[in-house]
């Protein structure tokens, strides 16, 4: 599967196109390290299509995508030991991490294509109850594109952080949002839709992991009529049938495969079909969970 992020792409944006002069914006995440480049955008995916769960205008969406693409501009003044420390921050590191808020919309704020995109770096860390930062602000002074990349930020950090390859094990980090929201710090409206987003995902997972199974069970009935050839070829008794049989196995390897060095190859084939079907086993449990999640 080609994880691979195309911000272009429709199937990220949807139907909602970015005018080329918005590239400028876009272009400003290349200061940035790749992890948190990465992060960026995956926020901006899931903003955009956050915005699209709650109907918002395509106005709206556009906007609120760039400014969730921008949201972590600040941090390209962050010391790397601070930002790419492995283990817990420190008090001290955490307060300087926790600039990255005000240096980003003071980025913003003396740019003028980007000014009207401060927003995002200002307000996607502050929690609806106060508790959040720079500035402590409550529901009513926090503004809406805020409290939706704040869930779009959250989500997508702790699944970086916890190096999912796939979505398994995914319920785990909504029930996380869901006590955030219990506890007054996430919009429970925003995080409901999160978890149509993530469906919609886990769905998709299945059926790029369900295709390439289903390849996989064409190459193993291609090794299973060799494994029957070869069996048939040791059994014979006249030379002229051995032949036949050894032949017919060599018409179905293919590429770099012989008759002596397939069967490795199909062990390897076998134990591929059998981790992907695991994978799609817990793929539907995920969903299951999550559907049973309340907000």
């Amino acid at each position: 599967m080609n994880n691979e992020f195309d911000f272009y792409d429709k199937t990220n944006l949807k139907s909602y196109n970015l005018d080329d002069s918005m590239r400028y914006q876009l272009d400003m995440l290349d200061r940035l390290d790749v992890f948190t480049r990465r992060h960026c955008e995956n926020v901006a995916s899931l903003t955009c299509r956050l915005c699209e769960q709650l109907h918002c205008n395509k106005g709206f969406t556009v906007y609120c995508t760039i400014c969730a693409y921008l949201h972590d501009i600040g941090k390209q003044f962050i010391p790397p030991e601070v930002l790419q420390k492995p283990g817990k921050l420190t008090d001290e590191e955490y307060a300087t991490m926790k600039t990255h808020t005000t240096i980003g919309y003071d980025i913003c704020m003396k740019d003028l294509k980007l000014r009207p995109y401060a927003a995002g770096t200002l307000y996607h860390h502050e929690a609806l109850n106060g508790t959040g930062y720079p500035q402590g602000l409550t529901k009513k002074d926090i503004p809406y594109e805020g409290q939706i990349i704040r869930v779009a930020d959250e989500y997508d950090a702790i699944v970086s952080k916890r190096q999912y390859k796939s979505h398994i094990g995914i319920s785990d980090t909504l029930k996380i949002l869901i006590e955030n929201c219990q506890a007054g710090k996430n919009n429970p409206l925003i995080v409901k839709k999160l978890f149509k987003v993530v469906i919609e995902d886990v769905e998709y997972e299945i059926y790029c992991t369900q295709t390439y199974v289903n390849e996989l069970q064409g190459e193993l009935k291609r090794f299973e009529q060799i494994e029957k050839y070869r069996e048939k070829m040791e059994n014979a008794k006249k030379e002229k049938d051995k032949n036949y049989y050894y032949e017919g196995m060599k018409m179905l390897l293919k590429g770099n495969e012989t008759v002596d060095n397939y069967l490795p190859i199909y062990e390897e084939y076998k134990d591929a079909y059998e981790k992907r079907k695991a994978i799609i086993d817990n793929l539907y449990k995920e969903i299951k969970i999550i559907k049973k999640l309340k907000v």
